[in-house]
């Protein structure tokens, strides 16, 4: 049986972790069988939008400790070889979500823990309902916050004063505080997020396919730039290049004629 299920609709593609009946806690799986779609969409430009979340009450409870050694046994590895794989795939996903030129779209429900918070973070934009809640438990069962990520991601976020709260603290944050600090995009009624998910899909679906994609692009490259007039080169080079795009045409024309813009057919 599948640990992740895949509905591909009009240029939008809801990934769904699927294993409802663990709260879709992470195995190696579902890591692989997630890492095989992300890398596909590296080079997928039918698909112009990504929405990730999780079947049944949870997005995931994280990694599946009842799984044993979740590197996998019988192998001729040994233990410390295999949780650092198992653990260096799960942050693959991270890199594989951040890399996709696809923006991505979490739709957020129930605990969001572990992994699955470096996950969910990894997300472009976060859609969460009022029963989510974040929990990032690592220095409670004696583990570091460098998990998948995770230490990467929350200084980015919420800034390096708040991300040393969470990690050193362990806190479970509901959708109010999660919201003050800036980790979730729209908070919706219990129930509704992959609705409000894919109608944020569908916002994105009627934006210029170049401009999504290189601003996203864009976006993370400023994250590791060494100043800005290193990444100003950049950014004018990509802005160059919208010049000669047929979005531009469009769009421009759209914008003369007082209509919205159609990019679907480009």
């Amino acid at each position: 049986m599948s640990a992740i299920e895949l509905d591909r609709r009009d240029g939008v593609l809801t990934i769904a972790l699927s294993r409802p009946e663990r709260l879709n806690a992470v195995d190696n799986a579902m890591t692989e069988e997630l890492l095989d779609v992300l890398n596909e969409l590296m080079r997928d430009p039918g698909t112009r939008v990504v929405v990730l979340t999780g079947k049944g009450r949870a997005f995931s409870a994280g990694m599946d400790i009842q799984e044993g050694d979740p590197g996998g046994a019988g192998t001729a590895e040994g233990r410390a070889q295999r949780l650092y794989r198992a653990i260096a795939r799960g942050g693959e996903v991270t890199a594989r979500l951040r890399e996709i030129p696809q923006p991505v779209v979490a739709a957020l429900h129930g605990p969001v823990a572990g992994v699955g918070v470096s996950w969910a973070l990894a997300c472009d934009l976060r859609v969460a309902d009022e029963s989510t809640r974040f929990v990032v438990p690592f220095t409670d069962l004696g583990l570091s916050a460098g998990d998948c990520g995770l230490s990467w991601l929350l200084p980015r976020l919420v800034g390096p004063a708040r991300a040393a709260e969470i990690a050193y603290r362990s806190p479970r944050l509901d959708v109010e505080r999660a919201g003050a600090l800036g980790l979730i995009t729209e908070t919706v009624p219990t129930g509704t997020d992959l609705e409000a998910a894919h109608a944020l899909a569908g916002e994105l679906l009627a934006k210029s396919p170049y401009g999504l994609r290189r601003t996203k692009e864009l976006l993370n490259a400023s994250l590791d730039a060494p100043g800005l007039r290193a990444h100003l080169t950049t950014e004018t080079a990509v802005q160059t290049l919208a010049f000669f795009t047929e979005d531009l045409a469009e769009g421009m024309a759209a914008a003369l004629e007082k209509r919205p813009p159609d990019f679907k057919n480009r």
